[in-house]
């Protein structure tokens, strides 16, 4: 058991000690940084995907089928998520983080949002063929932004993981967090303006996939999107 003073000692040498840090090539893992003052800098688009209403699912379902819509949803997420070269970068419970890098990282962020909206439209089906007498519908909402990324190590020693300090990690979390019926994705104008026309347009005659809105909150220019995207 460590005690107060030697604890703030810690905290000190953090304020006191110069952070090396280095431009990234790629998302890093958590052995890419030292536990230290070490980062890596990187541009990057992060998105992160959020069950909605778990609270509703663990207190009036069985444990086991809460569990058996975590497991669909989170796998289906990462192996759509990989379709696209992104990265899992952390699970928060319901949710999962992500990272793209590289020119095309928004547009593989927006088609990856729109592909999860499918995704739950498929595991509703499959849901309600195993569980014909089931209320329960999955639901979820995607954040997306890009950025600077500042990657630091933080905890102690066999107790640790990489922090994503930057706009992006704190702007995706929060989009996913919104509550409007009818829409599931959520971006800032930072990703729409370097979206391709593909991610951008579709249907026929092709028109624009996402509405142009006002984030309150923030009072930023975001767009949303109801639209899914077949794989």
């Amino acid at each position: 058991m460590k005690s107060s003073q030697e604890i703030l000692a810690e905290v000190k040498e953090i304020f006191a000690t110069r952070w090396k840090a280095r431009e990234g090539q790629k998302v890093p893992d958590v052995n890419d940084v030292k536990l230290g003052n070490d980062a890596v800098r990187l541009e990057g688009t992060v998105l992160y995907a959020d069950m909605a209403d778990s609270t509703d699912l663990v207190n009036k379902h069985q444990d086991w089928f809460a569990a058996e819509v975590y497991k669909s949803y989170l796998v289906g997420a990462c192996h759509v998520i990989r379709n696209h070269s992104g990265e899992i970068t952390a699970f928060d419970g319901d949710r999962v983080m992500a990272v793209f890098i590289g020119g095309t990282k928004n547009s593989a962020a927006a088609k990856t949002a729109l592909q999860l909206s499918y995704l739950v439209a498929q595991i509703n089906v499959a849901m309600k063929e195993a569980y014909p007498n089931t209320s329960y519908q999955l639901r979820q909402a995607i954040g997306i932004d890009t950025s600077k990324l500042f990657v630091a190590r933080t905890g102690i020693r066999n107790a640790n993981d990489l922090v994503w300090v930057g706009r992006a990690a704190n702007y995706a979390a929060k989009l996913s967090g919104l509550a409007e019926p009818g829409y599931t994705a959520f971006i800032t104008e930072a990703v729409f303006d370097m979206l391709s026309d593909d991610t951008k347009y579709g249907g026929n005659p092709r028109r624009c996939m996402w509405e142009k809105r006002i984030w309150q909150a923030m009072g930023i220019v975001i767009y949303r999107s109801n639209w899914t995207w077949q794989f």
